[in-house]
C-alpha cells in the first residue's frame, strides 16, 4: 500500500497565526483543562516552525554577498 504524503509544513504566517490563536484562547481563561495540553503541543510545533524560518532567514542574510558589498561601499564612502 502506498505511503500517504507527509503534510506540508505550514508557512511562517500560518504558524504565527496558530500561536496567536492559541495565546488568545489560553488568555481568555475559558479553556477547558483537558484542552490545555493539546494546545501547548500545537503551540510548540508552531513555535518550532517560526524559529526554523527565522533561523533560515538569519543564515541567508548573514551569508549574503550583497550585504558584504553594501558594507564595503559604505566604508569607502566614509573615507
Amino acid at each position: 500500500m502506498p505511503r500517504a504524503k507527509a503534510a506540508q509544513e505550514p508557512s511562517y504566517r500560518e504558524a504565527y497565526a496558530t500561536l496567536s490563536r492559541i495565546v488568545g484562547e489560553l488568555e481568555s481563561g475559558e479553556t477547558d483543562l483537558d484542552r490545555v495540553l493539546p494546545l501547548l503541543e500545537e503551540a510548540c510545533t508552531a513555535y518550532e516552525v517560526c524559529q526554523g524560518r527565522i533561523a533560515a532567514v538569519a543564515q541567508a542574510v548573514s551569508s549574503a554577498e550583497w550585504l558584504e558589498d553594501s558594507a564595503d561601499e559604505a566604508d569607502a564612502e566614509e573615507e
